[in-house]
C-alpha cells in the first residue's frame, strides 16, 4: 500500500522535475486541475482496482481497431508492403508482432507468413482467435504473455520482422522494448512501426496532449501522447532507419504519427 501512496502523490504532482521545467506554467496549471479533477481514478489505481478495467481493453480495443484501420488503411498498406523483402534464407516469413493486442495487422501480412504474438494483457486471446480465423492464410506459431520489455521466451536472432504499432506509446521502458528487438531481430531483418508522438511544441495539440495526459493515461491503459519516440529509434542502433512524420486522420490529440521501418 505504501507504493500505491507513493505513486498516486506523483501521479497528482503531475510528472517528474525534468519533465515539469520544460513545460510552461500554463500547462503545468492545467495538467494540476485535471489530475484534481482525476483523483478519483488515482484512488481506485492506488488500491487496486484498475486492474477490473484491463478485463474491459481488449473489448473496447476491438472496435477501436476496427475504426482506426479503416482510417489508417493506406498508410498501413504502404508500410507494410515491402514486409516479403525481409524473408530469411528458407523463403518464409517470420514475423513477431509486440502487443499484438486484438490482430489489427494480420490483413496486411503476406499469405504464408509464420506469425509469433507477444502481448502483456492475456485477455486479448479471445479477440486475438477471432482474427486468426479471419486471416487463416498466415499460420500462427504461438502467443506469448509478455512485456515488450521482457521477451526472453523469444530466441535471439529467431524472426525476420518485428511489427510494433501502438505500442511504443504505453511501454514502461522504450529503450529497453527497442533492446529487445534488436536482439531477436536476425540480422538484415526489420523493425515496422506505427506510433503515435507528441506535437510540435508551438502548437495547441502539444498544449492539450500534455494536459490531457493524466486522465488519458487511464483510458488508454498507459499510452503516453507525450513521447518523442522518433529520438528513441535514432539511438537504437539500427544500421538503417526509414522514418516519416505525418499527420493522421484521427482524433486531434493523437493525429501527429510516426511511421516507417528500421532495419538490424
Amino acid at each position: 500500500m505504501h507504493e500505491s501512496k507513493k505513486e498516486l502523490f506523483r501521479d497528482l504532482s503531475g510528472r517528474s522535475a525534468e519533465t515539469r521545467a520544460a513545460m510552461s506554467f500554463p500547462i503545468r496549471f492545467w495538467t494540476f486541475v485535471v489530475n484534481v479533477l482525476c483523483l478519483p481514478l488515482h484512488v481506485i489505481h492506488a488500491v487496486g482496482l484498475y486492474s477490473l478495467y484491463k478485463r474491459m481493453i481488449p473489448f473496447v480495443l476491438q472496435r477501436m481497431s476496427v475504426k482506426y484501420n479503416e482510417k489508417m488503411h493506406e498508410s498501413k498498406k504502404e508500410l507494410f508492403r515491402d514486409l516479403s523483402g525481409f524473408k530469411g534464407n528458407g523463403g518464409q516469413l517470420t514475423i513477431l508482432e509486440i502487443g499484438c493486442g486484438t490482430g489489427a495487422n494480420f490483413q496486411f501480412y503476406p499469405p504464408g507468413t509464420k506469425v509469433v504474438c507477444t502481448d502483456p494483457n492475456p485477455h486479448f486471446q479471445k479477440y486475438l482467435a477471432e482474427n486468426m480465423k479471419k486471416n487463416d492464410r498466415l499460420r500462427y506459431e504461438r502467443f506469448v504473455v509478455s512485456t515488450g520489455e521482457d521477451m526472453s521466451s523469444v530466441e535471439d536472432e529467431s524472426v525476420d520482422v518485428v511489427v510494433c504499432t501502438l505500442v511504443l506509446c504505453s511501454v514502461t521502458d522504450v529503450a529497453q522494448t527497442l533492446r529487445e528487438m534488436h536482439r531477436i531481430l536476425r540480422p538484415g531483418g526489420a523493425f515496422f512501426f506505427i506510433e503515435h508522438v507528441v506535437a510540435d511544441p508551438s502548437t495547441w495539440t502539444y498544449f492539450f496532449q500534455h494536459v490531457l495526459q493524466p486522465a488519458w493515461d487511464y483510458l488508454g491503459d498507459g499510452c503516453k501522447m507525450t513521447r518523442t519516440t522518433w529520438k528513441y529509434l535514432e539511438e537504437a542502433g539500427f544500421s538503417d532507419l526509414k522514418l516519416q512524420h505525418i499527420n493522421a486522420p484521427l482524433f486531434f490529440v493523437i493525429k501527429p504519427h510516426i511511421f516507417g521501418h528500421a532495419v538490424k
